[in-house]
C-alpha cells in the first residue's frame, strides 16, 4: 500500500536554515560583476509592436521580426517601436539602421547594469529596471529596459515579452485628441519613464504591507522564523536601494540636457518625474530605517525574554537555597547534632524550609523585584 507523504512547502522550508534565511536569494542579488561579459540567453521569440501616430490618428502594427520596424525611421509621424525579447543580431540590426552607437548596443545587451542616461550621436539613451512584486515568493523582480530617443521616434527594448507597465500608455495612444497624441517623441519618452517610476510606488506599497505585518509579528512573537522574515525583507529592500536612487540621476540628466531632441516645454514634465523619484527614494530610506529598528526590536525582545527566564530561575534558586542549607546541615555525618533525635525535628526542619521561602517571597514582592 502506497502512502502519500504530505510535505507542505509553507512550513517545511522553515526546517532548513538555508531556506529560512534565503541564501540563494542573496546570491541572486549580490552576484553582479560588470567586468565579466554577460551570458544573456537569446530570446526564443521576439515581438515588435509599433505605434505610429500623430494628432489625427494612430497606426498599430505587430511584427515577429525586427526588419518590419526599420521603415519607420523616415516616418512623418511619431513612432514608438517596442521590442520584446532580446537577440544580439536583432539589436545590432536595429541600432545600425537607426544610426545608434555600438556602445549603446552593448549596454542594451548587458545585464545587471546600473540605471544611467547617455547622450551619444544625436540620440538620448537611458537604461533602467522595471520592478514587479511577486506575491507567491514575496520578492521584488526586476526587468531591464532600454529606451532610445531619436528624431521623431522612440525605441524601447525589453527582456520579458509577457509583462510591462505600459498598458495605460497604449490606451492613451488610442484615444483621439489625447495629450500624448499632440506632442512629440520627447513627451513619449517622458511618459515611459513616468509609468516606470509610478510602478515603483506600487511595489513599495506591497513591501510596506509586509513591513507592517512583520512589525506586529516581531512584537507578538520573536523567534527564529521572525528573524528569517526580517532578513528576507531586508534583501528585497536592497533591490529597491540599487534601482531607485540611480534613476534620480537619470531623470536629472534629461532635465539638464541641451539636446535638440528635447523641447523646452517638456522639461517641466521630467521635473515632475524627478519629484516622484525623490519621494520614492525617501520612502525607500524610511523602509530601510524601519527594518533596522525592527531588527533592534527583535534583539531587545529576545534579550527581554532571556532576562525573564533568568529572573525566574534566580528566584527559584534563591527560594530553594534555605532548604538546601538546612537539609545539608542535618544531613552531615556527625554523632551529635542538635534536635537530631527529637521526635518533632523533621517537622520543625520542614516547617523552617517552607517559612523562609514564604518570607523571602514577601520581601521580594515588597521591593518590587517581580
Amino acid at each position: 500500500m502506497n502512502v502519500k507523504r504530505i510535505r507542505p512547502k509553507k512550513y517545511l522550508r522553515y526546517l532548513y536554515p538555508v531556506n529560512l534565511f534565503g541564501t540563494q536569494r542573496t546570491k541572486e542579488i549580490l552576484s553582479v560583476n560588470p567586468t565579466v561579459a554577460p551570458r544573456r540567453k537569446e530570446a526564443a521569440e521576439v515581438f515588435v509592436y509599433v505605434y505610429d501616430y500623430d494628432a489625427t490618428g494612430v497606426e498599430e502594427k505587430k511584427f515577429t521580426d525586427v526588419s518590419g520596424c526599420l521603415s519607420y525611421k523616415s516616418s512623418d509621424r511619431v513612432s514608438w517601436i517596442n521590442i520584446d525579447g532580446l537577440r544580439k543580431a536583432d539589436v545590432e540590426m536595429v541600432c545600425n539602421h537607426f544610426g545608434v552607437h555600438p556602445l549603446i548596443a552593448e549596454d542594451i545587451l548587458s545585464q545587471n547594469q546600473r540605471p544611467k542616461m547617455d547622450e551619444v550621436d544625436n540620440h538620448l539613451f537611458c537604461l533602467l529596471n522595471m520592478l514587479y512584486y511577486n506575491k507567491e515568493s514575496r520578492t521584488v523582480e526586476q526587468e531591464q529596459i532600454s529606451i532610445i530617443l531619436g528624431k521623431e521616434y522612440v525605441i524601447s527594448f525589453q527582456e520579458d515579452a509577457t509583462r510591462d507597465v505600459f498598458n495605460p500608455l497604449r490606451d492613451r495612444l488610442r484615444v483621439n485628441n489625447s495629450r500624448i497624441r499632440q506632442r512629440g517623441a520627447d513627451y513619449l519618452c517622458y511618459a515611459l519613464l513616468d509609468l516606470i517610476v509610478d510602478n515603483y510606488f506600487l511595489v513599495m506599497e506591497q513591501l510596506g504591507e509586509q513591513v507592517e505585518a512583520l512589525e506586529e509579528e516581531v512584537v507578538r512573537n520573536s523567534n527564529t522564523i521572525t528573524l528569517g522574515h526580517i532578513n528576507q525583507l531586508r534583501k528585497e529592500l536592497i533591490v529597491l536601494k540599487r534601482n531607485i536612487p540611480p534613476v534620480r540621476e537619470l531623470v536629472n540628466g534629461f532635465i539638464r540636457s541641451d539636446s535638440d531632441l528635447l523641447e523646452d516645454n517638456t522639461t517641466k514634465y521630467f521635473k515632475d518625474v524627478y519629484d516622484h523619484i525623490v519621494q520614492a527614494n525617501d520612502l525607500t530610506e524610511n523602509y530601510r530605517d524601519m527594518m533596522i529598528n525592527m531588527h533592534d526590536l527583535y534583539i531587545n525582545n529576545v534579550n527581554l525574554k532571556l532576562n525573564e527566564v533568568m529572573k525566574v530561575m534566580a528566584i527559584v534558586t534563591c527560594l530553594l537555597a534555605p532548604a538546601t542549607v538546612i537539609g545539608g546541615i542535618f544531613g552531615m555525618n556527625f554523632q551529635t547534632i542538635p534536635w537530631l533525635h527529637n521526635p518533632y525535628g523533621f517537622f520543625i526542619a520542614v516547617g523552617i524550609m517552607l517559612l523562609i521561602p514564604v518570607w523571602m517571597l514577601w520581601v521580594f514582592k515588597k521591593r518590587g523585584w517581580f
